[in-house]
């Protein structure tokens, strides 16, 4: 009994606070519920520990255009749910006055689980991830000095901020927190996949699907690590340079030549939903990404070595193994996460 009592106070706050009509309204504290078949979390949850009412303002923040300098543009602009929260159909995402920027939205799932964020990992703390694309000028175009300042004269964020933190005050931190606990929340674990390996709902994999598996296994599980299906690292994987952009990727927050071209090994889960492919959308479709693989790899110094291996460039795969990859990689599209109501914009 005194376990469950424990229990019990432990979702709630210790802060409380009253609405205008003075009522007191408890905070109360969210489950992130880790699957089983997850690595460990990377977000520092003690720091932050998402709340009923850090939620709530995280996700008014996100859909809320007035971040971006034209009042129009929000997070959920470009993030879009039934497309795992990409900019679906779009190579490069558009921004304020339809400006056009040069990578493609990635999709916004188990960010929690995540060490490095953006195709260049130009930040290592998700806290910190919004102030990229809120002053990026092609983006969101506005400063965090603005933002601040629109939100402290708004009485309804007024109200929000001051239920979700404990001091009630809009500043850059409660800001990022608030952000923070609505992508903590975004957890995508309930695909087919997850199902299958977990041993849930009697779920089995036809034998296509079985056979995918094991190709990927073979040929693409060294990069798309654990069940996040990444390893978080940054790779140049051979794409042919875009002389107009020439996008070097890491090496633009590294300052390192050795990081030329490399960028973030994206999830690979829903990503039969997060078309277009790579980090500037020039892929249409799986067979696509798979045809580039086996046949389009172009060497240079800082081509990853997995793709330079036995006197051939790239990843040998059969038109059977291709097909049998997309069958598999369809597992993992986890509907219950594109259609969750919670994430849904209002």
């Amino acid at each position: 009994m005194k376990k469950l009592c424990l229990l019990l106070l432990s979702t709630l706050l210790l802060a409380c606070s009253k609405d205008d009509g003075g009522y007191v309204s408890v905070n109360k504290k969210l489950t992130l519920e880790i699957p089983a078949n997850f690595p460990t979390i990377e977000y520092e949850l003690e720091s932050n520990p998402p709340t009923e009412k850090g939620f709530e303002l995280g996700k008014k923040l996100f859909y809320d255009g007035n971040l971006s300098a034209n009042g129009f543009i929000s997070c959920g602009f470009c993030h879009e749910q039934r497309f795992a929260f990409t900019h679906h159909g779009h190579q490069f995402s558009h921004g304020i006055n339809d400006l056009e920027g040069t990578r493609n939205a990635p999709p916004i799932q188990n960010a929690a689980f995540m060490k490095q964020f953006t195709w260049d990992g130009a930040t290592s703390h998700l806290d910190l991830f919004p102030i990229i694309p809120i002053t990026n000028e092609v983006e969101m175009g506005e400063t965090i000095t603005n933002v601040m300042a629109k939100l402290q004269e708004n009485k309804e964020y007024q109200k929000m901020f001051m239920e979700a933190f404990k001091n009630g005050e809009i500043n850059n931190e409660n800001f990022f927190k608030a952000l923070s606990q609505f992508m903590i929340m975004m957890v995508s674990s309930n695909s087919k996949y997850d199902k299958y390996v977990r041993g849930e709902d009697n779920v089995s994999f036809t034998e296509e699907e079985t056979y995918g598996n094991q190709i990927f296994q073979q040929k693409c599980a060294s990069c798309h690590k654990t069940d996040l299906f990444t390893d978080d690292a940054f790779r140049n994987n051979g794409l042919p340079i875009y002389p107009e952009i020439n996008d070097i990727g890491r090496a633009e927050v590294s300052g390192s030549a050795s990081d030329n071209y490399k960028f973030k090994v994206p999830s690979l889960r829903n990503v039969e939903k997060t078309a277009p492919y790579m980090h500037d959308g020039r892929f249409g479709s799986l067979k696509s990404v798979l045809d580039f693989y086996d046949s389009g790899v172009q060497d240079s110094e800082t081509l990853d070595p997995i793709l330079k291996q036995n006197n051939r460039l790239g990843i040998e795969l059969s038109e059977t193994e291709k097909q049998a990859l997309i069958t598999f990689l369809n597992t993992l599209t986890d509907n219950e996460y594109l259609n969750d109501e919670r994430f849904a914009e209002y």
